[in-house]
């Protein structure tokens, strides 16, 4: 009789540690893949949505207007007349968003 309510009690201690490890994964889904999912969606909208004359930064930090989009290659200028080709991929939302306000496009200002 006691071996019975031995092996019935450790059986619901596992049930319990399974309970457990199931809302660690819950948890850690909610936490940290979930936002970084988001925040990669939004990236990847922002790289999309880029167009001439858009003021950026690049992941390294490098300050540039737009002034060429061929695919995945974009021309950005950094200076007058000074060009830089960088892959689409490597313009950063977060840090455009920080320097020239979030959701803000930067005015375009032609050089006569």
């Amino acid at each position: 009789m006691l071996l019975l309510q031995a092996a019935t009690g450790a059986s619901g201690a596992g049930y319990i540690n399974l309970l457990f490890i199931g809302a660690m994964f819950l948890i850690m889904y909610l936490f940290m893949i979930r936002p970084q999912a988001k925040k990669q969606r939004e990236q990847v909208a922002f790289a999309k949505s880029l167009t001439k004359n858009d003021e950026v930064v690049t992941n390294s930090g490098l300050l540039g207007r737009i002034s060429k989009i061929e695919d995945d290659i974009i021309t950005l200028e950094v200076g007058t007349k000074v060009y830089v080709r960088v892959l689409r991929n490597a313009i950063s939302k977060d840090l455009t968003d920080s320097v020239y306000g979030a959701g803000k496009k930067s005015p375009v200002v032609t050089q006569e």
